[in-house]
């Protein structure tokens, strides 16, 4: 285990699956005491286990990050448990792709709810205790944020939505030591896109992605240590990883 992070805290929402279990790895094995966040309880507690077993200082926590109350629970949590907060990483995401003709709106409130307030919502309630300890916030955004195809617009619209709000924030805290974050991500191999409800949106993925060498959740927690490993001095702000197979 290396120790670039060895005395930081760090909490990891949607740390039950995919880029967020990856993250949360990453950064304990780096050294950093970690808070895993997600509605799937019984993953986490199997991750727990493993980070544990690996003598990671870690808590597990159920949370639903579009209730606010919630989030903000889950910040002074992470403080009680391990003293402070060093890094906060938004992963927690859904991504239910389909046509605006017709679509079914529930799936756009919980896209907004989930990517951009729940969001919102964890960083504002984390922002005094990264202030205090000139820490860093993790966006995990998506090369949706930049590319804009039919059928995916709501998922469009809160990642570059996402993406303005966290530029802002940066130009707000930077010059008092909170470094923001945004990672871009291209196509990853997770469970994303097995919650897609619209059926025609689903096949067109697939069929997009088809043969294409997908990135790993690990490749993307690679590029989070990346960024909040550096020295104070250097804020690494955005960084957009694509697998080499992918053109859009």
């Amino acid at each position: 285990m290396t120790n670039n992070l060895q005395g930081k805290v760090a909490l990891v929402t949607g740390a039950s699956s995919g880029i967020g279990e990856a993250t949360a790895v990453a950064l304990g094995r780096a050294g950093a005491s970690v808070v895993v966040a997600a509605r799937r309880v019984e993953r986490l507690t199997a991750l727990e286990e493993r980070l544990a077993g690996e003598g990671v200082k870690v808590s597990a926590l159920a949370l639903d990050v579009t209730d606010e109350a919630a989030c903000r629970a889950a910040v002074e949590r992470a403080v009680e448990v391990f003293g402070g907060l060093d890094v906060l990483v938004n992963n927690a995401g859904v991504m239910l792709l389909g046509n605006i003709e017709g679509a079914d709106t529930t799936d756009w409130t919980r896209m907004v709810s989930t990517n951009l307030l729940g969001v919102m919502f964890l960083t504002h309630a984390a922002l005094p205790h990264l202030l205090d300890r000139r820490g860093a916030v993790v966006q995990v955004s998506s090369t949706a944020g930049r590319v804009v195809r039919a059928g995916t617009g709501v998922y469009n619209a809160t990642k570059a939505g996402l993406n303005a709000f966290s530029e802002s924030l940066r130009q707000e805290v930077t010059e008092r030591g909170v470094r923001v974050v945004v990672v871009e991500p291209g196509v990853v191999e997770t469970e994303l896109r097995e919650h897609i409800t619209d059926a025609a949106a689903r096949a067109s993925i697939d069929q997009r992605i088809s043969g294409l060498r997908q990135l790993k959740p690990e490749d993307v927690a690679d590029a989070v240590l990346y960024a909040v490993a550096q020295p104070e001095h250097v804020a690494v702000n955005e960084i957009m990883v694509r697998p080499t197979d992918q053109v859009w």
